[in-house]
């Protein structure tokens, strides 16, 4: 299932297999830098499923109006999408084209999680809706994203690993990343490409 960054140069039909890619991997791996940045390679437009799930508050959206906006923007010809929510896993999946998976080991996670969010406190960088992350939410509570990080992170890493190898998706072409390198080489691959 492991696909290299240099690998997808030599694919005759790249750009179709780039139409519509999924971006996953756990909290706080890169998703939404990386589908940014794959975006302006490709020229398709980005979608955050963190930006559909979060009304203003923090507060979630109905399951039903989540996957009414996620349909819509997997409805168009090319986009890149990241997330990690299994409540739209069969409209975004089923889909994409690709599916870009950021395996990364744990420290990197960690060292993500801790810098981004410190970084978000700090900064008071609004994230989606007018959302912004808070000292005492991020750092003291058990709604923390760094905890959250830590406690998913085998489970989401393991889910991903059966949902992938299991052939629930056989359209799919998987990119398996282990590491940010990697996540550049296929930014860096896709960018040389005329699209």
């Amino acid at each position: 299932m492991r696909r290299y960054p240099q690998m997808i140069m030599a694919d005759e039909d790249v750009n179709r297999a780039m139409e519509r890619v999924a971006v996953v991997g756990s909290s706080c791996s890169g998703k939404t830098t990386l589908a940014r940045q794959l975006s302006r390679a490709l020229g398709s437009p980005h979608t955050e499923l963190d930006a559909i799930h979060w009304k203003p508050g923090w507060q979630e959206r109905p399951v039903d109006e989540i996957r009414r906006m996620a349909g819509e923007a997997a409805a168009g010809e090319r986009w890149v999408m990241d997330g990690n929510y299994s409540s739209v896993r069969d409209i975004v999946w089923g889909r994409a084209t690709t599916v870009v998976w950021l395996n990364y080991p744990f420290r990197v996670v960690l060292w993500r999680a801790l810098s981004r969010t410190t970084r978000r406190v700090i900064t008071q960088e609004e994230l989606f809706s007018g959302n912004r992350e808070g000292f005492r939410q991020s750092f003291l509570s058990r709604d923390s994203i760094i905890l959250w990080a830590i406690t998913s992170y085998r489970r989401v890493r393991q889910d991903y690993r059966r949902i992938l190898d299991g052939g629930d998706f056989p359209h799919l072409r998987v990119i398996e990343l282990r590491g940010p390198a990697e996540a550049e080489a296929l930014v860096a691959a896709l960018g040389a490409t005329s699209w």
